[in-house]
Formats: C-alpha cells, sequence, structure tokens
C-alpha cells in the first residue's frame, strides 16, 4: 500500500491510536452500535490514551499502527495467543487497504510467534471483511463476549 507505513506502536502512539479507535467506532460501526449512547458509552469506556499506554507496554500484546504522512491512521492489536485485540483504521482512510495491511502484519507478527492460527471477535461492521480475508465463524472459541462474531482463520507456516 503506497505511502502507508506499518510499525511497531510506541508510548507516544498512544492518544492517536486512541483517537483513531474512537472515531472508527462511532463513525464507522453504527451497524453495531445503533448511535445508541448507552451501547457507545459501554464500548468507548476503556478506550483512554492511558489505557492504551498500558495496553501498548504490556508483555504479551504487539499493537502495532499505519501511519500516512507522519499520522497514525490504523491500529491493530495482537496478543501472543495469537488473538487480534484491535483492528481500526480512522474514518478518512477508509477502504484504501489500512486494515487489510494491519491485519496482514498482524498475522504475519502471530505466525514469527509460532501461533499456527489467529482468532477475534469481529463487529458486525467487519464482519464480510474478515470472511473476505479467510476467516470463518468459530462457534468452539469461548470468548467472553456477548456480542459479535468469534471468528478464527489457520496460518501457513511461513517459508524462509
Amino acid at each position: 500500500m503506497r505511502g502507508v507505513e506499518i510499525r511497531d506502536a510506541t508510548v507516544e502512539d498512544a492518544e492517536a491510536a486512541c483517537e483513531v479507535t474512537r472515531r472508527s467506532i462511532v463513525e464507522l460501526c453504527v451497524a453495531d452500535h445503533q448511535n445508541d449512547a448507552a451501547v457507545l458509552a459501554l464500548w468507548l469506556g476503556n478506550k483512554t490514551r492511558d489505557n492504551f499506554a498500558a495496553w501498548m507496554t504490556h508483555q504479551n500484546n504487539t499493537f502495532l499502527v499505519a501511519v500516512e504522512q507522519g499520522v497514525v491512521v490504523g491500529i491493530g492489536a495482537l496478543t501472543d495467543a495469537g488473538e487480534i485485540t484491535l483492528n481500526y483504521v480512522s474514518p478518512d482512510a477508509r477502504f484504501r487497504g489500512v486494515s487489510r495491511a494491519l491485519l496482514g502484519a498482524l498475522e504475519s507478527r502471530a505466525r514469527q510467534q509460532r501461533n499456527t492460527r489467529c482468532t477475534l471477535i469481529s463487529t458486525e461492521t467487519a464482519h464480510r471483511f474478515y470472511r473476505d480475508s479467510g476467516y470463518t465463524d468459530d462457534k468452539s472459541l469461548a470468548f467472553n463476549s456477548t456480542s459479535g462474531h468469534p471468528m478464527s482463520k489457520p496460518l501457513a507456516p511461513t517459508i524462509v
């Protein structure tokens, strides 16, 4: 993807990553929250700069940012167990391949960590995107969530 760099996030990216995530949820995930203030408040409640900084420095997380002309336009996160916990794009960068590039980088990192599959809980908004990216609905996954679509994808080994 031309002009966008995917790199490891730093604590200095926490505020921008938080803002991208919050804007993405509010502006792009309407199919999920239906502009319900209570639902949005719950979803956004832990999306603070301080929480992002803590998540970014947690030993078992990988945080990546997509940066275009010095501006964070996407955020992705992965646990060491291969669970993708975040993949959000700025509304200003939607449909430009940022989420797909972040997903590819997260999957590559999961392979480097010797994971044989990635798991995630998809929003309604992103469900088709993940299906088109090779993920399948996986009701066997025991996520602590009452909403969203538990999904997984086997990862082909990295060939050296």
